[in-house]
């Protein structure tokens, strides 16, 4: 089987990990310090602040930016769980909007319909590696007042007219998941030029604390362990590469495939967290996947609006399509030329 994700780790991960044991400071400390400040200057923000998850991360940056109960924040209909469900966590709800049917983001052009005098932010998402139209959303921001959370859990690398994701917005969110262009195992990572922001961020993620034992607001145990910075650490130096291979593999695919292929905006660096192709008859093109022996995934198989905790009551047209068609295939960069090659022929010789 060729999998639909696997990490990339050498021996510069396991050197890495090995010396934060040896020191016995395992928990967050000055590695995790140095991650924060070496992402802080891949993205080209002043201030990265570590948790123990994109989760984590994005609950703390909500929470950072004054989001309370009646809040509403803007954000897409087609995206994980956690864009939408670390909302409720602040007591405040998550106002949906359909997608573009080309990239599977928001649709920019109906954030504005959904807008209202209870809206406090938006959260774009940066689905499978793709940025979103950030200028047009910034715009939208700037007119109304609103901050913009940037979900950038899938989009490492990824750039908007040259500029990083993660440095476009008022504040951004990664993910460190096993599965994403680089990987801590797990961890997240929140990035701001906002001064305030970045300090409030710290303290809610070390139970409010600004000094030990002196509690100013609520907070949480989302620390970044040193072990999982560590790993972090040695994958930062690779990101470049890691995502080049996943460009690469992509190309190769969109040279060879007979089905309908990802759209790449002009202005955009799509770093393919995610290769997905759309397929009629869905459930009979897997048995095909399994039965050749490639991995997949349905990435999302439920627009957030339909999911039971939200119930949102509303219909989304091209999130519902999108759910009911997309497939994801196998682009990650522990491929082999072999594996790529065979990813193709499978996917082509369906019928």
């Amino acid at each position: 089987m060729i999998p639909i994700s696997k990490p990339v780790l050498g021996k510069e991960e396991f050197k890495a990990v090995e010396e934060v044991l040896e020191s016995g400071m395992l928990a967050q400390g000055d590695v995790v310090k140095e991650f924060e400040d070496k992402f802080a200057a891949y993205i080209g923000v002043n201030y990265a602040v570590a948790t123990n998850s994109g989760t984590a991360a994005l609950h703390t940056a909500l929470a950072s930016i004054g989001i309370r109960n009646g809040d509403e924040v803007i954000t897409t209909s087609f995206s994980f769980f956690a864009t939408a469900s670390c909302v409720l966590m602040q007591n405040a709800k998550p106002i949906f909007v359909d997608i573009d049917s080309r990239t599977y983001n928001i649709s920019q052009s109906e954030i504005e319909d959904k807008i209202s005098e209870r809206t406090k932010a938006i959260i774009p998402v940066h689905l499978y590696g793709q940025p979103c139209k950030m200028k047009e959303i910034m715009d939208i921001a700037e007119e109304h007042n609103l901050t913009v959370i940037e979900d950038a859990a899938q989009a490492h690398g990824a750039e908007y007219d040259g500029k990083k994701v993660g440095f476009i917005g008022d504040i951004a969110v990664f993910s460190f998941y096993s599965t994403k262009n680089i990987i801590a195992g797990e961890g997240g990572m929140i990035t701001t030029n906002d001064e305030r922001i970045a300090e409030r961020a710290k303290m809610i993620r070390n139970h409010g604390q600004r000094e030990r034992y002196l509690h100013e607001c609520l907070g949480y145990n989302y620390r970044m362990t040193n072990i999982a910075a560590a790993i972090g650490l040695a994958q930062l130096k690779k990101l470049d590469k890691l995502n080049e291979r996943r460009i690469n593999n992509a190309r190769y695919y969109n040279k060879r495939l007979n089905v309908d292929k990802p759209y790449v905006a002009p202005n955009a660096k799509h770093v393919f967290h995610q290769y997905t192709i759309r397929v009629k008859e869905r459930d009979k093109f897997l048995e095909h996947l399994e039965k050749n022996g490639v991995g997949y995934g349905i990435y999302y198989p439920v627009p957030l609006s339909r999911q039971p905790l939200f119930n949102s009551g509303s219909y989304f047209r091209e999130a519902e399509l999108a759910s009911k068609e997309v497939v994801s295939i196998p682009v990650h960069p522990a491929l082999s030329k072999e594996d790529v090659k065979r990813v193709a022929e499978v996917v082509n010789v369906y019928e």
